[in-house]
């Protein structure tokens, strides 16, 4: 078992990455313009081909449950988080047009991508992330229709034409290729070629994740809103994580599957959630807070949680 301060050393070097990202795009080595090009290379190209190495280049039994429970807990458990920080927003007295909808949306995903990624290959192992990527199917699909419903109100079916994206088009691909056994069959040269675009996905995606924090810092004052930054910190960070938990500790699913729960279950506010509230009419700014407050604590509580969460969760030697 991992002591907290080697957990911490862990979680040291992907906080690292962003904070060089926001440097980065504080002195304009990377611009804004720069910054879309990359964001759309990271998920167009290069998380797609970790995602195809990860889930088509790892041991699978082709057990039901190794395939379809990863997905079907992450759309649940976000679905789940999603709807319990609504009722705790209202019980704040926040309502509509006034931060309801975007709050309950940040405090409710967790940061499933660029964050656990470095700490899941560090913890288990670089096979872990075959059942993080099918876990995180299920939160897209949570977003895009729970999350779409909170925030604007408008119906889940319109909101599943958003899933077809390149990443979970790779994850599909994967999926296909392994069960056909056809892995075998690709050439090592090609294997190669999706290596080297896929060892760049996680360290570029950590430096714009810090990239796009940036901008909202020229005015530090608008992020200062006590009420939301610490109700945040008490779900997100603490109340919250205990529906992973306690998922990862009863739920009959596999070793790995409860692995991905208790890393899930120590993350921050997701940065998709300011991108969610841009796109439909909320309060970015509200997701903002949320998401700089829950980063900046989460570095302490981070290698608490695991820990804990291992312990609880009976997967600690």
């Amino acid at each position: 078992m991992m002591s907290y301060g080697q957990l911490f050393l862990a979680v040291a070097p992907v906080m690292a990455l962003i904070g060089l990202g926001l440097l980065l795009r504080r002195v304009n080595w990377i611009s804004e313009a720069g910054e879309e090009t990359l964001l759309s290379l990271i998920v167009r190209v290069l998380m797609p081909c970790l995602i195809f190495e990860s889930v088509a280049g790892r041991t699978m039994t082709g057990a039901a449950g190794d395939l379809l429970l990863p997905p079907l807990a992450g759309f649940v458990l976000t679905s789940v988080s999603l709807i319990a920080a609504w009722y705790a927003a209202r019980a704040l007295g926040l309502t509509i047009g006034h931060g309801l909808r975007t709050f309950a949306l940040a405090v409710g995903l967790t940061n499933y991508g660029y964050l656990p990624l470095p700490l899941m290959d560090a913890l288990f192992g670089p096979d872990s992330r075959a059942f993080l990527f099918m876990h995180n199917a299920g939160v897209e699909a949570a977003i895009w229709t729970t999350g779409v419903l909170i925030v604007t109100g408008e119906s889940p079916r319109a909101a599943w034409r958003k899933l077809l994206n390149a990443p979970l088009l790779a994850l599909g691909l994967a999926l296909v290729v392994k069960a056909r056994g056809l892995d075998g069959y690709v050439p090592a040269v090609t294997w190669q070629f999706i290596h080297a675009l896929a060892i760049c996905a996680v360290p570029l995606g950590l430096l714009m994740t810090g990239s796009t924090f940036a901008p909202h810092l020229n005015d530090p004052k608008q992020l200062a809103n006590p009420r939301i930054i610490l109700t945040a910190w008490l779900l997100r960070l603490a109340v919250l994580p205990w529906v992973f938990l306690l998922a990862a500790r009863y739920a009959p699913v596999s070793v790995g599957l409860k692995q991905v729960l208790v890393v899930q279950a120590a993350m921050p506010t997701a940065v998709i959630s300011v991108i969610v509230a841009r796109i439909y009419g909320g309060r970015p700014l509200v997701a903002v807070q949320i998401i700089l407050g829950t980063t900046a604590l989460a570095v302490f509580t981070i290698p608490f949680w695991i820990r804990f969460g291992l312990q609880f969760a009976g997967l600690a030697p």
